[in-house]
This record gives C-alpha cells, sequence and structure tokens, in this order.
C-alpha cells in the first residue's frame, strides 16, 4: 500500500526508534501520529526525577549512551546537553568486591598475583581451554576465552539468573559484547562518544517530538487490527504481539524493580552486580551516580531481579533459544508478507539492540519511508533483518 500525503503514518510506540522516524518523517513534511500505551514517552529509557531525594531516576534500569557513529552523536546533542560520563560497574562475588569489566586489576585480585599485562595475559590463556575450537554456546565461549575460574566466579551465576536458564543453552554473541582486558582500564565501554543527557532521557525524547507535525496520544495503545487511521505503520511493538501471539509468544525476560531511599550514599557507585547463583538480585543501581555534576543529600537505590515475560509484563530482553529463533522464522515471514506496516526496534524485530543502533535504524527506516513515499510504492516490513 503505497503511502499518500493525506493520511498521516501511524507510529506504535514513543520509544527511540518510533520518536526518531516521527521526527524524520516530520521534517520531511509528512504528518505523524503516535500511540503509546504508557503514560510517558522515552519507552524502556524513560527518566524521572524522584520527588523524595530529587534524583533522577532510570525507571527500567541503567541507560548509558555510548556510541562510535559521529552521526549518531552529533543527532543526540541537538535535543540535549550531553554531559561527559564514564560508566563504572563492581560486582560482588562470595562476599568480596572486584571491578568489571574482568580486566588486570581483577585477575591479580581474584588470584592473588602481581602480574603485568603481557604475564596476565599468558596466565589467562593457560586457564582457558583450548580443546574449544569453535564455541557453541555462551559457556562454551568462556572456557574457551578465559577458563573455569574466572567463567564461574564472575559469569555462570550471573548468567543464570538474568536468563533463567543454563549458560550452554545460549548463544556465543551474549559474551562477545563484554571485553576482556589485560590492562587496567575499568571503563565499561569503549566507545568515543559517552555521556548522558542533562535533563534526562525523557526530556530529549519531548525535544526529538517538540514539532508540529507530530501528536502524541499517550495512555493509547493501538490494535494492529483495528487501527485508528489508514496511513502506514511503523509498529515498535512486539513482532508477535502484532499477530496476536497467532503462533505463540516469543521469549521474553522481564524485570522486578524494588526502590530504596536512605540519607548519603549507599554504594559508592552506579551499578554493583551480584555473581552469586543464590543472591536474588542481579545488579543494584545506585542513581545519584549517574548526574556526578549534582548533589543530593538523599539517594535513591534499585534492586534488580530477572524472571520470564508474562502475558502482563514488559518485555525487555529478547532470549532468542533455539526454539525462539524457529518461532521467530514464522513470525518474520508471516511479517514479510504484510503491507501497509514496517517493523522497527528491539521488539518489533526480536533483537537486542543498543541505543544508538536503535537511532541509526531508526534513520534508515526514515529514509526507506520517505523513499518509497516519492517513489508512490509500499515500504519494506523490515529494512534491517530480524535475524541478524
Amino acid at each position: 500500500m503505497p503511502i499518500t500525503p493525506v493520511e498521516p503514518v501511524l507510529i506504535a510506540g514513543a520509544g527511540l526508534s518510533g520518536s526518531v522516524i516521527a521526527r524524520e518523517l516530520a521534517e520531511a513534511g509528512l504528518n505523524v501520529r503516535i500511540f503509546e500505551a504508557r503514560n510517558h514517552i522515552a519507552g524502556n529509557c524513560h527518566t524521572a526525577r524522584d520527588p523524595e531525594t530529587g534524583v533522577m531516576v532510570h525507571h527500567y534500569g541503567p541507560h548509558i549512551f555510548h556510541t562510535g557513529n559521529g552521526a549518531v552523536w552529533s543527532y543526540v546533542n541537538r535535543f540535549a546537553k550531553m554531559q561527559p560520563y564514564r560508566h563504572s560497574v563492581r560486582t560482588t562475588v562470595g562476599g568480596r568486591t572486584y571491578s568489571l569489566p574482568v580486566n588486570l586489576t581483577t585477575i591479580n585480585q581474584f588470584f592473588g598475583t602481581n602480574l603485568t599485562p603481557k604475564e596476565a595475559e599468558a596466565f589467562v590463556k593457560a586457564r582457558a581451554d583450548q580443546s574449544i575450537r569453535d564455541p557453541e554456546s555462551f559457556e562454551d565461549q568462556a572456557l574457551a576465552m578465559m577458563g573455569p575460574e574466572l567463567y564461574k566466579a564472575f559469569f555462570k551465576g550471573y548468567t543464570q539468573k538474568q536468563w533463567g536458564c543454563d549458560p550452554r543453552q545460549l548463544p556465543t554473541s551474549i559474551l562477545k559484547r563484554l571485553p576482556l582486558r589485560f590492562t587496567a582500564d575499568d571503563s565499561y565501554f569503549n566507545h568515543p562518544h559517552q555521556g548522558l543527557p542533562d535533563g534526562g532521557y525523557t526530556a530529549m525524547v519531548a525535544a526529538i517530538l517538540d514539532h508540529p507535525g507530530i501528536t502524541v496520544h499517550l495512555n493509547t495503545p493501538l490494535d494492529p487490527a483495528n487501527p485508528p487511521g489508514r496511513g502506514h505503520l511503523i509498529w515498535s511493538g512486539p513482532l508477535d504481539a502484532y499477530f496476536g501471539h497467532r503462533l505463540g509468544r516469543l521469549g521474553y525476560r522481564t524485570l522486578k524493580f524494588e526502590h530504596h531511599r536512605t540519607w548519603g550514599d549507599f554504594q559508592g557507585i552506579p551499578v554493583m552486580n551480584y555473581g552469586d547463583a543464590d543472591v536474588p538480585q542481579t545488579r543494584i543501581t545506585e542513581h545519584k551516580h549517574f548526574t556526578p555534576w549534582e548533589c543530593h543529600a538523599r539517594t535513591i537505590y534499585t534492586c534488580e531481579t530477572s524472571h520470564a515475560a508474562g502475558a502482563g509484563d514488559i518485555p525487555y530482553y529478547p532470549i532468542r533459544l533455539v526454539e525462539e529463533k524457529a518461532l521467530l522464522a514464522g513470525y518474520v515471514a508471516k511479517a514479510g508478507a504484510e503491507t501497509g506496516v514496517t517493523f522497527v526496534g528491539r521488539l518489533g524485530t526480536y533483537r537486542y539492540l543498543d541505543m544508538d543502533v536503535c537511532i541509526a535504524e531508526a534513520f534508515d527506516v526514515a529514509a526507506a519511508i520517505l523513499a518509497a513515499h516519492k517513489g508512490g510504492t509500499a515500504p519494506p516490513a523490515f529494512v534491517h533483518p530480524p535475524l541478524g
């Protein structure tokens, strides 16, 4: 179904993907209507001031903006003042606290050694399982990369809690995202551009949506079976939900957050992971440390636990086990046969995406829609393959 200039483009979801696409289309002269089921914009990167402490809270878990994409970095700086921020994480294992990602300091502290970078690399290599030439699972990748001691201490228990399954069932790609360093650098990310919006992510998204061609409807879920108009639909909700879960439900992990307040400083760092399998929480986030340019006498910290997403839960992480990939293939085939809809974002393409990738892909989706509009043709269902 070709896009017509008369009908506005409909977007389900006011997260980063939907908001950036809306802005790009509106600046090109199209009218856009966004339908958001929740009572706020910005999706899972929503931030808001805690009225009791005055601290800016990341309500759906910590979100750190980091990217190597200069165009994306320029884009977010257009809509927010990005304060310099270097993310730091620690983990508590066996009653002791260690630096993350695993680095030279972690290795020396854990093994009680005083190794140089070169010595540490050789030391870890000697413990790695050299027989694993082609890792097929998260556990294989870890054993081949660092050996059993570091894997069991820092990854096995945490991974079991986060994903709710044996690490032998998880793909290697999850671990490949995490660095292993033989220097004392404990920066969590390596990207050249890192920061946090001075006024929070919700204010940044509000600035993106501040255009006369964009209308936002909060507390208004969009029913794909009965859309509020005939315009082209951008769907950033769960892929299986678009089809009414007709083939079954794709697997997601969801999160439970418990907020606590106290005076002073609770843990002295933004994020503390808990690697022991018998400790319920995966991590504790202390939000005041995300704004070191601010000063607060009180603090708010959030205990986070993970469990399988049910029908009424917010889906956060696509599991992508073998059974999910098989089910996904069925939904991708159905989506490819649809007209008048484009699937976007983490939920719409069932992929784990960082914020900068969401924005970069939103640029591409908007460009494809505008090209279709100009040519009088229908935009594709997927601009980026969801099985990547």
